[in-house]
């Protein structure tokens, strides 16, 4: 599970601005008392949740159940190397040998 920053039982002494329109700031603040929020509370609340979705769907990787059993029979039974990595570790071990 994706571990987002916990913003209630800490202090919060870093400061966000953002420059909105007179209509979006006046849309916000109906959104926030519709939910009995504070305009700050949306804000915060909603950017951590979009946040958190965005980082999560950079860094989940999410496969289907056909790429499942590829990925797991691939680390269960590795293919044999190919001539070019053969001849790339002979290579290497021929420059770092002593």
């Amino acid at each position: 599970m994706l571990k987002t920053p916990e913003t209630h039982d800490k202090p919060r002494n870093a400061r966000l601005e953002a420059r909105v329109s007179s209509d979006q700031k006046d849309f916000f603040q109906r959104a926030a008392s519709l939910t009995g929020r504070t305009l700050s509370e949306l804000v915060i609340d909603s950017t951590q949740e979009a946040a958190a979705k965005i980082v999560q769907e950079h860094e989940v990787i999410r496969l289907s159940r056909e790429e499942q059993v590829a990925f797991v029979s691939a680390l269960l039974a590795p293919s044999e190397p190919g001539a070019r990595i053969d001849k790339a570790v002979r290579s290497y071990r021929q420059k770092t040998r002593p």
